[in-house]
């Protein structure tokens, strides 16, 4: 039995190992040829068409966590009609390549904007937080130049990063928000802080919001979802479209 139990053993190790490495083959290649992940939602985009006549389009963009929401609690998105642009494990860098892509080109009224934690978690590299509120600006200037309506979102505590230990995440975070924030209340962008109903005494997600301390579970969602209806509300009642009709 033991011989027969510890081949079965290696047998299903060697199988985890061998799918593991081709997914990250797999990621490895998408990196190299699609490294922004234009293709993730380009067929979706090309099948949404134009808005309805008196549709005000609310598109979401940002990581895992903007993408995980729709799978948590999809009667959010499905019945007020948002459009959910997340993509795991992104950084804001990448987030602005796509922008015309899958927010401009979809024209939208508003566009919600929450990045920037897989930034500090050196998802794509080290970085900065000046360069992480650059990309965030550049979105948020992007958009107003075409019309849209902005909600620029904090970023949601963390103590560490499952994936990259030892980053010391949460007066990174801290410090990105306070710069976001002062930069949304100079420009009188509309800002959804997530930050302070989400936060333990550790800096980190209170552990009830969370399963893993970075991602919010549908008790953190439910959370976010009350502050972010009132941003958007906001948002869309203040806007005024500079361009030219």
């Amino acid at each position: 039995m033991r011989p027969s139990l510890a081949l079965t053993a290696l047998l299903i190790s060697t199988g985890v190992a061998a799918r593991t490495a081709s997914a990250q083959s797999s990621n490895d290649e998408r990196l190299r040829t699609d490294w922004a992940n234009l293709q993730r939602y380009a067929q979706q985009n090309r099948e949404l068409g134009p808005p309805a006549p008196g549709e005000h389009r609310v598109v979401f963009i940002g990581n895992s966590i903007t993408e995980a929401w729709l799978a948590s609690d999809s009667g959010f998105f499905v019945s007020r009609h948002y459009i959910d642009r997340g993509i795991s494990g992104q950084t804001t860098p990448q987030m602005l390549v796509r922008f015309r892509q899958d927010v401009l080109d979809l024209r939208p009224s508003a566009v919600v904007i929450l990045g920037g934690v897989n930034d500090i978690a050196e998802n794509t590299g080290p970085t900065t937080l000046e360069a992480i509120t650059g990309n965030l600006v550049s979105m948020v200037e992007l958009a107003r130049a075409n019309g849209i309506a902005v909600v620029l979102c904090s970023v949601l505590p963390a103590a560490d990063f499952p994936w990259h230990h030892g980053l010391q995440p949460a007066p990174k975070i801290a410090a990105l928000n306070r710069m976001l924030r002062s930069y949304a209340a100079a420009h009188h962008v509309v800002f959804v802080d997530y930050y302070p109903a989400m936060l333990d005494e550790h800096g980190g997600l209170k552990a009830v919001f969370t399963t893993d301390g970075v991602h919010p579970n549908v008790a953190g969602y439910r959370v976010m979802e009350p502050l972010v209806e009132h941003g958007i509300a906001a948002a869309l009642s203040s806007h005024r479209d500079p361009r030219p009709h």
